[in-house]
């Protein structure tokens, strides 16, 4: 005989002598009973192993309590430490996180996303520049409420936020200049997001105001054997560099390791090596890098707490543009 998964208030109620409304107001936060009614609801629903179905009571009042995560390369440090930021901040004002994995190109992603709005997502969250604009248009059409993280769109509804990345870049380029650096290149992939390209342009922008040029190589996906690949390109030139601003810490560690491994170059003193994120690896006696530091608390508690506000009390200004901190470490000289 199979056993019954769900126990409806209306047994909850029977048992313990009491009307259904009883029920509904012992489990609604504020809502009048008294103490006597209260525990004997208590006791029936812990003795029937009952649970409020809050998707229905939300789904009653149009809101499913559902945000969905729309993520690419989860696997990084970074996007990992944003994902444990934001689904602490959803579960801290009583959301669920639907996670929805976007680094397949194919029609996956399309159909796990008609999915979610088919449970009735209230919102998404687009955590990086990879996802198709499609994306975000098919989202708006259903009704949800947007939150763009390190995305360049330009349409108005959604929040948007982002980092000062060219601004950071142009730190690292002084940095470099400061330590006698003079050959300078910067590391990438090919993925093109955003934010990396704004690190990008940033870098570059910043050197030739100081009267140097860079040299710019990209290479497969925003990760540590990129970082190696890269390495590989920029460290066989006839003019080697002698300081490199990679676009995420991943893309500095598999560089660096290259570098001292198969080239034989020390870190810093013929090479400064700079990153972006701060991931833990970052810090690791090993590496020593500095870096910028996203700050991904703060990005989690501005995206929440925008998307717990009613729409009314939403400010105009739906563009949030953060400051990412320096990190000082050993990889440049005189860090």
């Amino acid at each position: 005989m199979s056993q019954k998964l769900f126990v409806s208030a209306q047994e909850v109620a029977e048992r313990a002598g009491v009307s259904r409304s009883a029920v509904s107001r012992t489990f609604t936060s504020g809502a009048s009973v008294s103490p006597k009614t209260r525990q004997k609801v208590l006791d029936a629903a812990d003795a029937l192993g009952y649970h409020v179905n809050h998707l229905a009571r939300g789904l009653m009042r149009n809101e499913s309590g559902i945000v969905c995560l729309i993520v690419s390369e989860i696997g990084t440090p970074y996007r990992s430490a944003l994902i444990r930021a934001l689904t602490q901040q959803l579960q801290n004002t009583g959301k669920i996180a639907m996670l929805i994995n976007t680094d397949r190109s194919d029609g996956s992603v399309d159909l796990a996303l008609r999915q979610a709005i088919r449970y009735r997502a209230d919102a998404s969250i687009i955590l990086s520049g990879l996802p198709d604009k499609s994306i975000t248009d098919l989202c708006l059409k259903n009704g949800q409420r947007i939150v763009l993280i390190n995305r360049d769109d330009d349409r108005e509804g959604p929040l948007r936020i982002n980092l000062d990345d060219e601004d950071a870049a142009a730190r690292i380029a002084t940095a470099f200049v400061r330590a006698g650096c003079r050959r300078l290149a910067f590391a990438n992939s090919q993925a093109g997001t955003p934010s990396l390209m704004a690190r990008e342009r940033g870098f570059v922008a910043a050197a030739r105001g100081l009267g140097l040029e860079v040299v710019v190589e990209r290479f497969g996906h925003t990760g540590y054997e990129s970082g190696r690949a890269v390495a590989q390109q920029l460290l066989t030139r006839k003019e080697r560099p002698d300081a490199i601003f990679c676009a995420t810490d991943l893309l500095a560690c598999g560089l660096m390791d290259a570098a001292r491994h198969q080239f034989s170059i020390s870190v810093p003193d013929q090479l400064c090596v700079a990153g972006f994120d701060d991931i833990e690896q970052a810090s690791w006696s090993s590496y020593q890098l500095t870096t910028f530091a996203q700050p991904v608390d703060i990005i989690a508690r501005a995206a929440v707490s925008w998307l717990s506000q009613e729409t009314e009390a939403q400010p105009e200004n739906r563009s949030v543009r953060l400051h990412a901190d320096l990190v000082w470490r050993s990889s440049i000289r005189g860090g």
